[in-house]
């Protein structure tokens, strides 16, 4: 599973690289360029290839300031594909992240400013 280095306003390093746009951390791979449709709105459709790898969570970072919503419809919708959600501003999501990932299959999706 990809591995985070560390994480600041709008950049963060995964595996040695840095990525500087939103992104999502898939069991087996790195989504670059993550765009959800409503901005700071998540929906379940924004997260469809995170519930097609079945992880067993997910962790939502909220941004810097945690502007990212998730209205309970997606949060339901993630629960009954299965999979546990955990949700926290950037700063805490990833290193979160870190730990969830040594001891379970573990999804993440990032928004990396605001």
């Amino acid at each position: 599973m990809p591995e985070i280095q560390g994480y600041r306003f709008k950049e963060m390093t995964v595996d040695g690289e840095v990525i500087t746009r939103d992104l999502i951390l898939l069991p087996d791979r790195v989504v670059r360029n993550w765009r959800r449709q409503e901005g700071h709105r998540l929906s379940a459709a924004d997260l469809q290839v995170v519930l097609e790898a079945k992880p067993e969570v997910l962790i939502v970072g909220t941004g810097a300031y945690g502007l990212v919503r998730v209205p309970r419809k997606t949060r339901r919708a993630v629960r009954a594909a299965g999979i546990e959600l955990r949700i926290a501003p950037t700063g805490r999501a990833w290193r979160l992240y870190n730990e969830l990932r040594e001891h379970r299959r573990t999804a993440a999706a990032f928004h990396l400013a605001c």
